[in-house]
C-alpha cells in the first residue's frame, strides 16, 4: 500500500465513516426512542482548497493552410439570332389523269342450285327469370389533396480542390537470398508381383431341339379398281387488253425565290400570307360495267359403283402340339483349383541417405535504436486534509419494558 500524501486524506475521513456506521447500527434500538430533542451540533466549515499548480502551456498549433481559390466561371456565350422563315412557294398544278380503259366482259356464273330446306330446331323451355340484384350504394366523395409544394432548386456544386501530391515511398530494402532446397533420396524400386493362376475351362454347352415352323399366312384379296374422274371443262380464252393512251408531261415548276436579308434580331419580321391553293381537277365519271355472262351448267357426277362384297375370311389352321423339351445333362463337378505357390522374399529396404543440413541464416540487421522519451514532470504533492473534529457522546436512553404479543392481545 501506498504512503502518498495523497492516498492518506482520502483514508482518515472513510475510516471515520466506517466508525459512525458502526456506533449507529449498535445503538439503533436507542435511537428512535426519543423525539430527537438534542439537536445535532454544527459541522465545520470546509477548509478553503489550495489553487493548483501552474501548468506548462500547450505547445502552439501550427496554422491550418488556406483554401484553394474557386476557378473564375467563364461568361455564357449569347445565344444565336433565330433564322427568318423564307416565303412558302406555291404548289406545281396537278396533271389531269388519263381516263380509265374499259373492262372486258367477264363471264356469267352458273346458277347456284337450292340447298334443302334446313331441319326445324326444336323449341327449348323458356329460361328462369333472374333474380334482382340489390341497388349498389353510393360511394363517398374522395377528399380533396392539398397541392405539394415546389421543390426548391439546389445550389451548384462547388469545384473541388486540388490534393497534394502523394509523399515518395522509401525505397524497399533488400532481403537477404532464400536457402538451397535439399536434394530428396532416390525412391526404391517395387518389387514384381508373381503370376496368377490358369482359369479352368467351362463344359461345351448343350444343344437345343429345332423350334417348329409357324402356319402359312391366308392370302388378301384383291381390291377393286377406282372410278375414272370426268374431263374438266376448256377454259375460255379472254380478249386482247387495249392499249393505254400516253402520260401527259408535267408542267415546269416556278422558279425559286431569293431568300430575303435577315432582320435585326429585337424585332420579329411580319409573318408572310399564304398564297391560295389551286382548285383541284373534276374527278372523271366512272364508267358503267357490263352485266356478267352466265356461267355454264356443271355436269352431274357419275354414280358411284356398288361396292363388292369382300370374301370371307379363311379359318386358321389349328397349332400343332408342342413337344417336350429335353431333359439337361448333369452338370460336370468342377475341378478343384491349384494351390497358390508361395511369394517370393521381399527384398530388403535400403539405407535412405542422411539428408544434408540446412545452411547458416545470415544474421539479422539489428533495429534503429530509439530516442529515449523525455522524464515527464512530477506532479506537485497535494496538501492533506485537516482532521475533523470527533462528535460528542449522545446520552443514554432509556430502556424499553419487557413484553410479549400474547400479553397485548389479552390486554385488549
Amino acid at each position: 500500500m501506498t504512503t502518498s500524501p495523497r492516498w492518506r486524506s482520502v483514508l482518515t475521513p472513510a475510516a471515520m465513516a466506517a466508525a459512525l456506521a458502526a456506533a449507529a447500527l449498535a445503538s439503533g434500538g436507542t435511537v428512535y426512542a426519543d423525539d430527537h430533542a438534542t439537536p445535532h451540533p454544527p459541522y465545520p466549515s470546509k477548509p478553503v482548497h489550495p489553487a493548483h499548480a501552474p501548468q506548462p502551456a500547450h505547445p502552439a498549433k501550427p496554422e491550418h493552410p488556406g483554401k484553394p481559390m474557386h476557378p473564375v466561371k467563364p461568361e455564357q456565350p449569347g445565344k444565336p439570332m433565330h433564322p427568318v422563315k423564307p416565303e412558302h412557294p406555291g404548289k406545281p398544278v396537278k396533271p389531269e389523269y388519263p381516263a380509265k380503259p374499259a373492262h372486258p366482259d367477264k363471264p356469267m356464273h352458273p346458277a347456284k342450285p337450292e340447298y334443302p330446306a334446313k331441319p326445324v330446331k326444336p323449341e327449348y323451355p323458356a329460361k328462369p327469370a333472374h333474380p334482382e340484384k340489390p341497388v349498389k350504394p353510393e360511394y363517398p366523395a374522395k377528399p380533396v389533396h392539398p397541392e405539394k409544394p415546389v421543390k426548391p432548386e439546389y445550389p451548384a456544386k462547388p469545384v473541388k480542390p486540388e490534393y497534394p501530391a502523394k509523399p515518395v515511398h522509401p525505397a524497399k530494402p533488400v532481403y537477404p537470398a532464400k536457402p538451397v532446397k535439399p536434394e530428396y533420396p532416390v525412391k526404391p524400386v517395387k518389387p514384381e508381383y508373381p503370376a496368377h493362376p490358369v482359369k479352368p475351362e467351362y463344359p461345351a454347352k448343350p444343344e437345343y431341339p429345332a423350334k417348329p415352323a409357324y402356319p402359312a399366312k391366308p392370302v388378301k384379296p384383291e381390291y377393286p379398281a377406282k372410278p375414272v374422274y370426268p374431263a374438266k371443262p376448256v377454259k375460255p380464252e379472254y380478249p386482247a387488253k387495249p392499249d393505254y393512251p400516253a402520260k401527259p408531261a408535267y408542267p415546269a415548276k416556278p422558279a425559286k425565290p431569293e431568300y430575303p436579308a435577315k432582320p435585326a434580331y429585337p424585332a420579329k419580321p411580319a409573318k408572310p400570307e399564304y398564297p391560295a391553293r389551286p382548285a383541284y381537277p373534276a374527278k372523271p365519271a366512272k364508267p358503267e360495267y357490263p352485266a356478267k355472262p352466265a356461267h355454264p351448267e356443271k355436269p352431274a357426277y357419275p354414280a358411284k359403283p356398288a361396292k363388292p362384297e369382300y370374301p370371307s375370311k379363311p379359318a386358321y389352321p389349328e397349332k400343332p402340339a408342342k413337344p417336350d423339351y429335353p431333359s439337361k445333362p448333369a452338370h460336370p463337378t468342377k475341378p478343384d483349383y491349384p494351390s497358390k505357390p508361395a511369394h517370393p522374399a521381399k527384398p530388403e529396404k535400403p539405407d535412405y541417405p542422411s539428408k544434408p543440413a540446412h545452411p547458416d541464416k545470415p544474421a539479422k540487421p539489428d533495429y534503429p535504436s530509439k530516442p529515449a522519451h523525455p522524464d515527464k514532470p512530477s506532479h506537485p504533492d497535494k496538501p492533506s486534509h485537516p482532521d475533523k473534529p470527533s462528535h460528542p457522546d449522545k446520552p443514554d436512553h432509556p430502556s424499553k419494558p419487557t413484553h410479549t404479543k400474547h400479553q397485548d392481545k389479552d390486554q385488549w
